[in-house]
């Protein structure tokens, strides 16, 4: 690992311009990344979710559910689902990831009245799930099983995903999935969503996760902070972390994914945020839509205005999706 890259200014840029930023490669796939991937996958689709759902009301028009679900190693994890508005038919269901820490309620900025959606909570996050297959953030969350590839959270948090796609479906049908996902849900969204054919897009806001050469040595306020330190300390875990590189399961992406990048963020470093989509506007097959925001994981002025054109920009990607989706079936 080379030397760290100061951050000057204290404002997140680590001195990244935007060209410096758009020119940033993905991390390079190790031996046998995409088997052990598909692998994942193919154990996870294997499972039954068996979704066990307690009423709550009504929220934003739709019905709301408490859900617990089965996993692969048989945890059962605790999210919460809900119908399309007014119990309508959906068109598609929203697989919808949270920032690190988990979320405490449901949010449907980004979920167009036609979608069912789920939204997981990681294993170890949030009030539904704290200590629960995994530490909470506050004990180590993110380094939990670091040791081992196929024990290091950050993996089984990703598969977990594809559990939700499952109890979602279960719940609803079996529509399309889309995947919204910020900062930590962002990271494992994009670690996730190469693996399986029933998502058909995304929306990815300040991924984590990214280009592990150079997060390494860009000193931040976020969870990386610790795996920063953790591998200095440990350097073999460096070959762990090839396996969970956000930038390098990206280039194994086919579908349409909308990424907003920052130029400055502090918790989740820009130059790891780019890689991510960078990756996507290389991959065969698959179509990025970039949208540079000034300021990540930050309050600043205008940032209302920043998350209406954004939250609209995904109910737009969603429809061209759907569409181009749906036009694909008809003419193969």
């Amino acid at each position: 690992m080379n030397g760290v890259i100061a951050d000057p200014a204290g404002e997140g840029d680590y001195g990244f311009e935007l060209p410096a930023l758009r020119a940033v490669p993905p991390v390079a796939p190790p031996v046998g990344f995409a088997e052990r991937w598909e692998a994942w996958a193919a154990a996870a689709a294997e499972v039954d979710p068996d979704p066990r759902m307690t009423p709550l009301g009504r929220a934003d028009g739709r019905s709301l559910f408490l859900v617990d679900h089965t996993v692969a190693d048989g945890l059962r994890v605790r999210g919460w689902f809900a119908t399309a508005v007014g119990g309508m038919p959906p068109r598609v269901g929203i697989v919808h990831g949270h920032g690190y820490g988990g979320r405490e309620a449901p949010d449907f900025d980004r979920v167009p009245d036609d979608a069912a959606v789920f939204f997981p909570v990681a294993r170890g996050q949030g009030s539904l799930n704290a200590g629960l297959g995994a530490p909470t953030p506050a004990d180590g969350h993110v380094l939990h099983g670091i040791h081992s590839i196929d024990e290091y959270v950050l993996g089984r948090c990703a598969v977990d995903l594809w559990h939700a796609g499952s109890a979602l479906r279960a719940l609803a049908g079996p529509i399309p999935l889309y995947y919204v996902g910020e900062s930590f849900g962002g990271g494992i969204g994009a670690l996730a969503l190469p693996w399986d054919d029933r998502f058909v897009g995304a929306t990815l806001i300040v991924p984590s996760f990214g280009q592990y050469d150079l997060r390494l040595r860009l000193p931040c306020e976020g969870s990386g902070e610790r795996v920063r330190a953790h591998v200095g300390a440990h350097p073999a875990s460096r070959e762990v972390l090839r396996f969970f590189d956000a930038s390098t399961a990206a280039t194994f992406v086919r579908v349409p994914v909308r990424v907003e990048c920052a130029l400055r963020d502090r918790h989740v470093p820009p130059p790891g945020q780019f890689a991510v989509a960078n990756a996507i506007d290389e991959a065969p097959g698959a179509e990025l839509e970039l949208d540079v925001q000034p300021y990540g994981h930050r309050e600043y002025r205008g940032l209302d205005a920043v998350r209406s054109r954004a939250f609209a920009a995904t109910h737009a990607h969603i429809d061209r999706v759907l569409s181009r989706a749906s036009a694909e079936k008809e003419n193969p």
